[in-house]
């Protein structure tokens, strides 16, 4: 089996739907309920409707800017068609949430080549409390699960007790972990990280770092250094710098993207803690916002929700159908 292809999958299965369904549960229902008070007594989609439409996308942390870009769509369609019934709104903002969706992640990773690069180097970034640490646990149990050989770098050595919570994730989905400890120089873990997985022809490397925002040049100098450290061992490394977000949190999602992207090119997001929110909306407003496609999302806690997200998938889960 290649690198990854444990997530090409033309459909996912029963399971798996059931998972994303579940997780994306909360921010359907609310929004749903929204919408459904907007419209009653309502025959068309007026400007009313179209207000109440605003207020919702932003409320439901889809962000400002582009709620005013689906409303814009939607206004759009209406005045074309000249007469849409109300009961059509949900059918008109699927297709154009999805249509969004796909303008602002042209890529799709299903389709990625990554076996011209061994190791294949990932740089995990966030702050503390997104869920870093467990998604990188479910990346490497589930990469194992596909018959790669996965070694992670504890390189996060500034939080108290992170070296041993990716230590046990790292026994949790029996991969290797390199750590020098609380307080070490998080570039030397990953220099050593790289050699011993060039020296045991490992597939991936998984680069754990801190998870403070303490400021932006310090951020950018550390990221910085161990990138050029990477580089020495591997050329091109890190092939991937993923960006883990906590979609519960909302704006402040959005916010946290804003310092990251500016300290570091990232250029894959993963969206954690989906089921435990009615801020689902926010993968929209971070897709259109910053270009950079979301690659997975965390719908739930056992290992096999961490998922490869797929644009059509999450929006007919979304809306339903």
């Amino acid at each position: 089996m290649g690198l990854f292809d444990f997530f090409k999958k033309k459909e996912k299965t029963v399971e798996e739907q059931q998972a994303l369904d579940k997780g994306l549960e909360k921010t359907k229902d609310t929004f749903f309920a929204k919408i459904s008070k907007a419209v009653v007594g309502k025959s068309t989609v007026d400007d009313d409707v179209l207000d109440e439409l605003e207020e919702i996308l932003v409320t439901s942390d889809v962000g400002v800017t582009t709620t005013l870009k689906i409303v814009k769509r939607v206004e759009e369609r209406v005045a074309r068609d000249k007469y849409v019934n109300t009961s059509e709104l949900n059918n008109i903002l699927r297709e154009e949430v999805q249509a969004l969706l796909e303008e602002n992640n042209s890529t799709d990773f299903e389709n990625f080549n990554y076996s011209s690069h061994k190791p294949y180097v990932i740089m995990v970034v966030g702050v503390n409390g997104v869920g870093k640490t467990t998604t990188i646990g479910k990346l490497a149990h589930q990469l194992k699960q596909a018959g790669q050989k996965v070694v992670i770098g504890a390189a996060d050595t500034f939080r108290a007790a992170a070296v041993e919570q990716i230590q046990l994730w790292g026994k949790r989905a029996d991969v290797r972990v390199v750590s020098q400890g609380m307080n070490a120089d998080p570039a030397s873990v990953a220099f050593d990280t790289l050699k011993s997985a060039v020296a045991n022809n490992e597939d991936v490397a998984i680069i754990d770092t801190a998870g403070r925002l303490h400021n932006k040049i310090g951020l950018m100098n550390e990221l910085t250094k161990i990138k050029n450290v990477m580089q020495k061992v591997v050329p091109g490394a890190p092939h991937e710098i993923l960006l883990v977000l906590d979609a519960s949190t909302g704006q402040n999602a959005i916010e946290q993207c804003k310092q990251f992207t500016q300290a570091t090119d990232v250029n894959a997001l993963a969206l954690t803690k989906l089921d435990g929110t009615a801020k689902g909306g926010v993968v929209i407003g971070i897709s259109d916002q910053f270009k950079i496609p979301v690659k997975y999302i965390g719908v739930g806690e056992k290992m096999t929700d961490l998922q490869l997200f797929n644009k059509k998938e999450f929006v007919d889960s979304l809306f339903g159908g």
